[in-house]
């Protein structure tokens, strides 16, 4: 039977066969399952309507502040209860190493040593959600066959319950968290009167605070240390209402110590020069906190503190100027520039490479900060199969750290003969839509030790570089393809043609998929040569496809000797008859070079511009038809023009004198005093400049083909055309 997720429209409220009315199901049966296996904390997820998120529905052994970025998860996101209930099976995390490789983004915010077992709650044919649990950072990096099998067994139990409760349509009640209760207090303090004389009298500060962080008891050593009376700390917590403790570093100790239950510490400044030491005893019930006078107060510098935490290797804010920076780019080498610009300057690291792999071997994409582009250029077209660490993480997806060369060698002795200017290298795989598309080196110019918390945020980093790399690559090789494309579909060089020099330039529009359907061609056939430029409607495959037929069309008809107005007839009937909504203006002209005249039809093509041996431009004034595509029966009259030995006739699409907020008569008034003021360069020149002239925008919406026709001087007769 298929599984079917039960939301929480069936949820059960207790079981009737184990549980009384009244008595709470899931926080009885967490209570348990943590009593069984000694765990710190742990809680229950169930489906919400719908079936595709989880919510958590009780917790217990800490506050559930501490999971608060996944009070509600996605039943698709990387994190171990989703993945436990999407995949129905028992998910082990070993440590904050193995949290780090294969959970970073849950590792970035609990970056401690702790251990965590997710099991989902699941019959046979429902799944119902999942229940985690956490040990303290001493727990065995693996889980004991008892400890799973009563994990396993007791998820099992709580699932059958849910099932039979949801049978009998009895739905779940709110349930309140559990949280240890702490010892009853007397003398207003610690107990006895006389252990609470005997605390007053120690000389260095103590105080006791809860699982959420307040103050239950202070001495009065304490409250002198911190300059405030025990009525402002009682029930408030130090970093609220100590104002110099007001700091996210010294936050995350407090929850460090409770989540691994290891002795953490600190020293804090009181201003204007104190500094204070202070160091946090866990426990299930709280935290004792010892304060005193940091040594060699005059000499210590805040840097020496302990690490707070990730916040300290990359701010929030440089990862959201990181994930906005890299939405904007668009190729591969604006991915790796991007990262050289905000990345390493934020984890120190000196130098960087991106790798990818295709065909079997790894390719270097990128690189910044090598002296000598040898050292890792030698490594692009290295086979998947080589033995090295870039390869293994493109292979595998698995992150590796090495903390010095020592350490590469030994793991990799092949390349100890390798040359290299780093001493310790981060290698990130960068996996997106759960593939890996590449690897991230950073190097090291010194010895770098990267803890839990460190190796957690690089991945994370890691992460938002692979959604940008994909999108680049995908950029990337679509403009391959479309170059390809575009490449194929116009001439790839112009024939010599007899009386008249010729030069063409195509440039595609900035937007888009760097593809349109602007062309041009130049055909010889019985002995004349003629002209031809186009522009379909589009700038896309389609319309590329549709030019590569129209271009195809008029070289057949050209071919078979009909005239310009029957070559435009037949082109247009032809894209009537392929059924195509794309529309298409064209320019053809059949030059006689003996004559020096040509003839000319149109269909809603932009007029050209004939520029006379004297540099006077003018804008001819062809007859013309409708586009091509529109109607069946349309005509386009010839014109007959002449052109005189030195001039040069420009044939052009609307992507050159067309952009947004310029008037179309003041764009080909520029244009022409362009052609008038350069027109007598060499025609390449001449072509470079003119397309210049419409590339200089910077967002061009359209794409731009341009043809240059001028006759030489060797022009003799002025014979009207047979």
């Amino acid at each position: 039977m298929a599984d079917e997720p039960a939301s929480a429209r069936g949820r059960p409220g207790k079981d009737a066969g184990s549980a009384s009315f009244g008595k709470p199901l899931l926080s009885l049966a967490l209570a348990e399952m943590m009593e069984d296996v000694r765990a710190l904390a742990g809680g229950v997820y169930l489906l919400a309507p719908g079936g595709s998120v989880l919510e958590m529905a009780v917790m217990a052994g800490l506050p559930r502040a501490f999971a608060a970025p996944w009070e509600r998860v996605g039943l698709s996101s990387p994190v171990p209860v989703a993945e436990a209930a999407r995949e129905r099976r028992f998910v082990w995390v070993g440590g904050e190493g193995d949290m780090a490789r294969r959970f970073p983004r849950v590792a970035v915010v609990l970056p401690y040593p702790f251990a965590l077992a997710a099991v989902p709650l699941a019959t046979s044919s429902t799944v119902y959600g999942s229940v985690f649990v956490t040990w303290p950072g001493s727990h065995p990096s693996e889980l004991s066959d008892r400890e799973r099998a009563q994990l396993s067994a007791a998820c099992d139990r709580l699932a059958l319950r849910l099932e039979r409760a949801a049978a009998e349509h009895r739905p779940l009640r709110p349930e309140a968290d559990l949280l240890a209760i702490p010892p009853e207090e007397t003398a207003d303090t610690l107990g006895t009167v006389e252990a609470a004389r005997m605390v007053a009298r120690l000389p260095y500060g103590l105080c006791s605070l809860d699982l959420h962080g307040r103050v239950c008891f202070v001495n009065a050593a304490a409250t002198e240390l911190l300059g405030i009376p025990a009525r402002g700390l009682l029930g408030t917590r130090l970093w609220v209402s100590v104002p110099w403790l007001n700091d996210p570093v010294y936050e995350d100790r407090y929850r460090a110590a409770l989540f691994s239950l290891h002795v953490t510490s600190f020293v804090a400044l009181r201003p204007p020069g104190d500094w204070l030491s202070f160091r946090l005893y866990p426990s299930a019930t709280g935290l004792s906190v010892h304060i005193t006078r940091a040594r060699a107060v005059g000499d210590l510098d805040r840097a020496e503190r302990p690490p707070g935490g990730p916040s300290s290797l990359v701010t929030i804010s440089q990862v959201l100027s990181l994930a906005g920076a890299l939405t904007e780019a668009a190729g591969v080498e604006d991915v790796v520039q991007l990262v050289a610009d905000e990345i390493m300057p934020a984890v120190g690291c000196q130098t960087l490479v991106m790798l990818g792999s295709r065909g079997g071997r790894m390719h270097v994409l990128g690189h910044r900060g090598y002296t000598d582009p040898q050292l890792v250029e030698r490594f692009d077209g290295a086979p998947l199969t080589e033995q090295n660490p870039g390869t293994q993480v493109l292979t595998t997806g698995v992150p590796a750290f090495f903390e010095s060369r020592g350490q590469l060698d030994r793991l990799f002795p092949a390349l100890r003969d390798v040359p290299g200017q780093m001493a310790a290298w981060a290698f990130l795989p960068l996996i997106a839509s759960g593939r890996p598309v590449g690897t991230c080196v950073l190097g090291y110019a010194e010895r770098h030790a990267f803890p839990a918390d460190e190796r957690a945020v690089l991945t994370s980093l890691g992460g938002l570089i692979a959604q940008a790399l994909e999108r680049a690559l995908l950029y990337d090789a679509k403009h391959r393809v479309a170059h390809g494309l575009q490449a194929a579909l116009l001439p790839s060089s112009l024939p010599s043609l007899p009386g008249f020099e010729a030069a063409a330039r195509y440039l595609p529009a900035t937007q888009g998929m760097d593809i349109g359907g602007d062309f041009y061609d130049l055909v010889t056939a019985h002995g004349r040569a003629s002209a031809v430029i186009g522009d379909v409607q589009g700038h896309n495959v389609t319309a590329a496809g549709l030019m590569g037929q129209i271009r195809t069309a008029v070289r057949a008809y050209t071919t078979v000797g009909q005239a310009p107005e029957e070559v435009m007839s037949s082109t247009n009937r032809l894209l009537i008859d392929l059924g195509t909504e794309l529309f298409a203006s064209c320019l053809y002209l059949r030059l006689d070079p003996d004559s020096g005249r040509a003839v000319m039809a149109r269909a809603g093509h932009p007029q050209p511009l004939l520029r006379h041996p004297d540099g006077q431009v003018r804008v001819l004034d062809l007859a013309g038809g409708p586009l091509l595509g529109i109607d069946a029966s349309a005509t386009y009259p010839p014109t007959e023009v002449e052109l005189p030995p030195g001039c040069v006739l420009a044939l052009y699409t609307d992507g050159l004198i067309e952009s947004p907020g310029v008037d179309l008569d003041e764009a080909l008034g520029a244009l022409g005093r362009r052609l008038a003021a350069t027109g007598d360069r060499p025609l390449d020149e001449l072509a470079d400049d003119l397309v210049e002239f419409g590339a200089g925008v910077t967002d061009r919406v359209d794409d731009i083909a341009l043809l240059l026709l001028r006759a030489r001087a060797e022009n003799r007769a002025r014979a009207p055309l047979p």
